[in-house]
Formats: C-alpha cells, structure tokens, sequence
C-alpha cells in the first residue's frame, strides 16, 4: 500500500498544488478516495469533489452522505485547510484498531464523504497571487465589464505580497495615534479639535487622482457566488453580489447540479472565515418560524457541534446579521430550505478569542468597540505573531498621493485567516463533530427475507429493512413538507422475458412508509406511551409465480438512507 501524502497544515495551496495533493490521495488509497470534477469555474479550473468511502463494502450512491465545501469565497482559505485535514483524518484512522480508527472505519463502510476542498478556485488564486488581491469570490465581472475609469482599486503597492492600510497627516482626518500605543490608530471623538489626525485609505492605486478626493472602488469582480443560490435570490439592488439570475455562475451551477444529482446527502456544512462560530439555519426568518421538530434537531446538533470544536453555536436569523435591518439570502441554506437537508456554515478563527477581547458579539463587534479591545489585539500581535499580525507603519512614496505610511493589520493573515502556526489547531477542532454527524444520518440495512410457498409454483416473497440511524430517513420535517423525499422503495426485479415468471400480488416497484430513526421524540408526546414503536421498521411484499428454484432479486432504497440489494431463491 503507497504511503499517503503528508500534506502541510500551515501552508494555503495554490490550485496546481491542491489538485496533485488530491490526486496523490487517490493514487496512494484507491479503494477509499476518489476525485472527479464537478464542474468548471469562470476561468475554466476544474472543481475537484473528493469521494470518500469504501468501496468494497458498496458503492458511494448506494450509502447515506455528508457533503463538506470550503472556500467559496476567495481569502477564506483556511476553509480549504479544514477540508484537507478532515481528509487526511480520515485515511490516517481508517483501519485502525482504537476508538478514532473503529468509528473512521465504520464510518467510511457504512456512508459517504463528498468534500470540496475549494469551491471558488479563481477568487483563491487570486489571494494567493505573488502580487495578491482579495475579492469577494469569483474573478468574473459583475455588475458591469467596464474597468474603473478613476478611483482607488485596492491591492498591494508597494509588492511585498500583503494588502495593509494607508495613513496620510490631514487636520481633517477622523483617526489619530492612540495615546499609550502610537502604533495604533483610534477614531477621533465627537467634537474633538487641536491634536495630530489622520486618513486611513485602503492599500492600493488611484487612476485620475484630482490631488484632493480619492473614492475607494468597489472590487469590479462584484460577484458574491454565497448571495447566487436560488434560496430567495434577490437582484442586486436588494442583495449585492447575488448575480444576473440564481445559479448563473458556475462555480454554484455545479454544486447545485451535484447535490440534486446525489439525494442521498442528508447533512451539510459550508466553511468559511471568520468569527469562531457555527451558524445554523434559518437565514430568513425567526426561530418561531421553523418547523419546531427541525429547530429541535437542529438545537441538538449545534449543541453537540459546540461541546465538541469549543465554538459558539447560533441562529444566522437572530445573532449574526451584517445589518439589523438586512436579511442574508440565496446562500448556501437553500440545502435546508429548498432540500431539507441539515446544514451548517462554520466561520473558522477568531483572533479576539485568542487576543482575550470578551464578549465580542461578532459582527457587532466591528461595529463599535473600544480602544482597549484593539490594545489587547495589539499585545496579541506582538507577543504570538511576532508583530506581524499589526504591521508597523513604514513611510512609502505613493505615485498618487506622494508622502504615506503603509502598515496596520493584516487582516488576509492573521483575520481571515490564522497565522500559519495556528492553522492545524484551529481545524482540529473539526473531525470528531462531522464524523458524529455523518453517523448519526439515517442508514437503511435489510432485517431479513422470507419465502413461503403458497402452492406448487406460487410464493409469497417477503422483504424487511430497518433504518439504524439516529436520524429519520427523511431527515427533517421540512423535506417531508417540500416533498423532496419519499418513503423507502421496494423493488423486485423479474426475469426479464421469462413467461414462467410472472407477479400475481403486490408491484414490482412500490412505496412503502418514511422510516424514523432511533432519535428520542422531542416533545410533550414523549411523556405518552410511544404507539410506534417499531416505525424504523417496513416489510415489502409479493406474491409470485415461479418455478420453484426461481432466483429474484429484491432492492429497497430511501434517498438518504441508502439502497440494500438481495436475492432469493424460491424453494
């Protein structure tokens, strides 16, 4: 057996490298990986699904699935790094003989991984450039072709591979040197007049400059690939970076097309950057207007999610708003709400957890915060990152506006990101909440077959299965509501031309009822004698003529539960 690659945790790979590094994985253990592309992006990279499962205990449509994306959008690269570790976790334990290798086993046995490692590879390319920008996500221009005619476009000036900020002295500028610290700039305070004051410009080049007003552009690439999904698309007028239609762009098509081509994905989880926190459905509207029996699951999870990684579990709806009055839509959550699969977005890394800023309410946070928040940042930056993470101010001779200091915090390297050393930590934090979540997804296994004669050459021909998952085999109240899954399909299968063969009862393909799963009942009626007591149970039934040694073949499948084939023999 080939060794499996040892790949670097503290390094964010460009395209070509992550593309070998992927298929060294499937060259070194072709039995459990496979990778296939998806789709193209904009500028025509393949989009690389990592397959994981063991194929000789059957085929990847035929098991219960977790469907696992990372770097949508373009900077947030350590959503790459979760992907990648959670990959290399998996072939590392597989086969192992300890509690981690006896549930990665079992695991990759029984279900299904489809990763995408990056799902936006031309935004990440470009953040990884030698001379870098950083956008939204994809590089296609949007909403108009056009190059900016004048106006600041942001990127890095002076080539040594970071996008900082600008300082520029103004008696009119609304920042100024904190009083303790004169490396850190501090807004000024109402009504304040009579001290030293400054501008903070974004890094980057100005075309047409007047010498006197300079206008930050929008990124001219405008797309937001998360803002594209046909969950209550909005236009751009409503929701900027949503695109000319839901599922215009590529990169979204292809997921899109994915998941709806493989309903056998029960659960989800998007990784992003930043906040350290993990956020669950619903983006659009209130707890209050879930289905209760989903927010319950979903409560669970998320609590199971927390205890396990040391992040926040909360409502997008309720605690994580860009605005208060701004409702997010489009996104990825049409896997819940069109689907109704479970799905989770992970904002990895917190640089003010790790900095001691408490009760830093995420977004809110950015809004409005104090000084000695940024002082501990700061301190953080000196004494963990080796001052990098706040780059001191060194003067710069502009083309546009001559004389300027350029430093600041890197947000690319120590914000969005974590520092190199950090990067596998944070990411371990992972593993062991997705591979409980994969196992708790519903799991269709066959009890037993019967065959009973009924006469010389007439049988009964009878078919049982069960789901031994936690999870019902339509996974969520809101997949029943959306009629996106059915009830477990029995199948059985007749020679084909053989008059001697023929179904006298029953169909050859029939529906039988939705399977719950081992679960407990979460509301007042768990308090009652439970009357369905074996409702993870179905029995598919015919009645067949056949010569007597006739062999048929039986299938039973739910969509997210998976698909169980046997045979009979009529004697």
């Amino acid at each position: 057996m080939a060794a499996l690659p040892t790949p670097r945790f503290d390094h964010f790979y460009r395209y070509t490298e992550l593309t070998e590094l992927l298929f060294h994985y499937a060259e070194a253990r072709p039995n459990l990986v496979s990778v296939r592309s998806i789709g193209k992006s904009h500028e025509g990279r393949d989009i690389w699904v990592v397959v994981l499962t063991n194929l000789a205990s059957g085929a990847d449509v035929d098991k219960p699935a977790l469907w696992l994306d990372g770097n949508i959008h373009a900077a947030e690269l350590t959503a790459s790094t979760a992907c990648l570790y959670y990959l290399h976790h998996l072939l590392t334990h597989f086969g192992e003989s300890d509690e981690i290798g006896r549930q990665v086993t079992y695991l990759l046995d029984s279900r299904v991984i489809y990763m995408v490692p990056r799902l936006g590879p031309d935004g990440a390319e470009l953040a990884l450039a030698d001379r870098p920008r950083h956008i939204r996500s994809s590089t296609r221009a949007w909403p108009f072709e056009e190059e900016p005619v004048d106006g600041l476009t942001i990127e890095d000036v002076d080539g040594d591979g970071r996008i900082l900020t600008m300082r520029m002295a103004d008696p009119h500028g609304g920042w100024k040197k904190h009083a303790t610290d004169p490396r850190l700039m501090v807004p000024r305070e109402p009504g304040e007049h009579g001290g030293e004051y400054f501008r903070l410009i974004p890094e980057g080049f100005i075309k047409a400059h007047n010498g006197l007003t300079v206008t930050v552009n929008k990124d001219r690439e405008g797309l937001d690939l998360n803002r594209n999904f046909p969950s209550d698309w909005r236009q751009e007028h409503e929701q900027v970076g949503a695109g000319p239609y839901p599922a215009s762009e590529p990169e979204v098509r292809a997921m899109i097309d994915f998941i709806i081509g493989h309903p056998n994905i029960g659960a989800a989880i998007s990784y992003h950057t930043h906040s350290g926190v993990i956020l669950r459905p619903m983006g659009s509207c209130s707890d209050d207007d879930m289905i209760a029996e989903d927010l319950w699951s979903y409560k669970r999870f998320s609590d199971i999610a927390a205890k396990s990684t040391g992040y926040p579990a909360i409502s997008i709806w309720h605690e994580f708003k860009y605005h208060p009055k701004d409702v997010i839509t489009g996104t990825q959550d049409w896997i819940y709400e069109h689907l109704g699969a479970l799905f989770w977005v992970v904002e990895l890394w917190s640089p003010n957890r790790e900095a001691g800023v408490e009760n830093s309410k995420w977004i809110d946070w950015y809004r409005e915060h104090s000084p000695e928040d940024d002082l501990k940042l700061l301190k953080w930056s000196d004494e963990q990152c080796g001052g990098l993470a706040h780059v001191d101010w060194q003067p710069f001779d502009h083309p546009q506006l001559g004389a300027v200091e350029i430093g600041g915090w890197d947000k690319m390297n120590y914000w969005r990101n974590p520092p190199p050393a950090l990067r596998e930590r944070e990411v371990a934090r992972f593993p062991a909440w997705m591979s409980q979540l994969a196992l708790s997804l519903p799991k269709l296994e066959l009890l037993r077959t019967e065959v009973r004669a009924l006469g010389p050459d007439t049988w009964r021909v009878r078919m049982a299965v069960a789901n031994s998952g936690y999870l019902p085999a339509y996974v969520t109240k809101r997949a029943l509501e959306r009629k996106t899954v059915r009830g477990v399909m029995f199948e059985i299968h007749l020679p084909a031309g053989n008059a001697e063969v023929s179904l006298l009862g029953g169909k050859e393909r029939m529906e039988g009822p939705q399977l719950e799963g081992h679960a407990p009942k979460t509301s007042m009626q768990a308090f009652l004698p439970n009357r369905e007591v074996t409702a993870d149970r179905a029995v598919g039934e015919w009645i067949v003529r056949a010569p007597k040694g006739t062999r048929l073949a039986l299938t039973a499948s739910a969509e997210r539960a998976g698909v169980v084939r046997t045979e009979v023999s009529l004697d």
